[in-house]
């Protein structure tokens, strides 16, 4: 067996026991080493950098570890077997190309599970207060730049001609655009979405044509998850976000709200005229509307009525709060209507009706 394998390593002799046996000894004591000193004191140093405020570095220790031992251990059979056969395999032409290739692979493959390790929990490479949308959009695009270099980076230690795989990629990439011209369209209109940050995870979006209204659910290279307020998923291609106008109703801090009153011309106009002074003063006195922006007059005038336009701001995002505040006001309008006797109806039908 031995003779057999001269070609790749000329110089190499019959192992003895005493060699097996210090082989065997190194890879078990190595072994032993990694699980009981390199890896509690890597997590002990990862642990030290989160209690000092690094969540990011500890994070890239922890996940690199598995490639870090991987690539001990791979050095340890290497030593193992230089010993066995008498000769320094590291010094060896032909193992050279091939052990600096599984260094090249455990060194992106620890890259690639720092980005994976992130994309599972991309809050953890945030250090403000909100996640930034382009955490997820670009760790997928850095997992398959990190395969692309690793493929080059080790095809380029074996000397492969580069030139004509690289021509030939090109020329076939020319006709794939064609093809799915569609789907690039989506990754641009994504990257578009990523770099202007409209929104981010977590964001209630509504399109100006209202087709679209949901809540952000996450965003990848060709489209963007979106939970309806039916609470089902939709998934909207990226081209489609950023070609119409998209309102971001997360970043309110205000919502507006406004209706409309039809009062009989049989009113006096004295008594519409104390009517909307009270219901604009007690608007006023509310204290979740601004005060900044306070209507309340008589906008159109009809055969047999006259519209009230009532239109304000409440100091809220939350839905249930502004709907409990438009609530109180509608109510104190049914007061004053009590109170001045004042005669509500409707164009068609004679009764008391208001629309958003």
């Amino acid at each position: 067996m031995w003779e057999s394998i001269k070609w790749l390593i000329p110089s190499v002799t019959v192992p003895t026991l005493p060699d097996a046996l210090a082989a065997a000894a190194i890879l078990i004591v190595g072994i032993l080493i990694i699980r009981l000193i390199i890896r509690p004191l890597l997590f002990k140093i990862a642990d030290l950098l989160n209690k000092k405020g690094h969540p990011v570095m500890s994070d890239i220790a922890k996940s690199v570890y598995p490639s870090l031992r991987n690539a001990l251990i791979f050095s340890l059979i290497v030593i193992a077997i230089s010993l066995l056969v008498e000769v320094w395999l590291f010094d060896n032409e032909k193992l050279s190309i091939y052990i600096d290739s599984v260094y090249v692979f455990f060194a992106f493959n620890a890259l690639y599970d720092v980005l994976s390790f992130y994309l599972k929990n991309p809050h953890r490479f945030e250090t403000g207060k909100d996640q930034d949308i382009l955490t997820p959009f670009f760790l997928r695009i850095s997992k398959v730049a990190v395969m692309t270099i690793a493929m080059f980076t080790i095809a380029s230690l074996w000397n492969f001609n580069l030139n004509g795989f690289l021509t030939a990629l090109g020329l076939t990439g020319v006709a794939l655009a064609f093809g799915i011209r569609d789907t690039l369209a989506h990754i641009f209109g994504g990257m578009s979405v990523a770099l202007d940050k409209p929104f981010q995870v977590g964001d209630w979006i509504m399109s100006s044509d209202e087709k679209i209204d949901g809540t952000i659910e996450d965003i990848n290279l060709r489209s963007t998850l979106i939970q309806t307020s039916d609470k089902g998923l939709v998934y909207v291609p990226n081209s489609y976000l950023v070609n119409r106008p998209i309102y971001n109703l997360s970043k309110r801090t205000q919502r507006k709200v406004e209706h409309y009153l039809f009062l009989s011309n049989d009113n006096s106009e004295e008594t519409i005229v104390k009517f909307i002074e009270r219901l604009r003063k007690q608007i006023s006195l509310h204290p979740k509307t601004s005060k900044n922006v306070i209507h309340v007059a008589m906008d159109e005038l009809r055969p047999n009525s006259c519209r009230i336009l009532i239109r304000y701001f409440v100091d809220t995002n939350d839905s249930e709060i502004m709907l409990r505040v438009r609530q109180d006001i509608l109510f104190a309008a049914k007061h004053y209507c009590e109170e001045y006797d004042v005669k509500l109806v409707d164009p068609n039908h004679g009764q008391f009706v208001w629309n958003d």
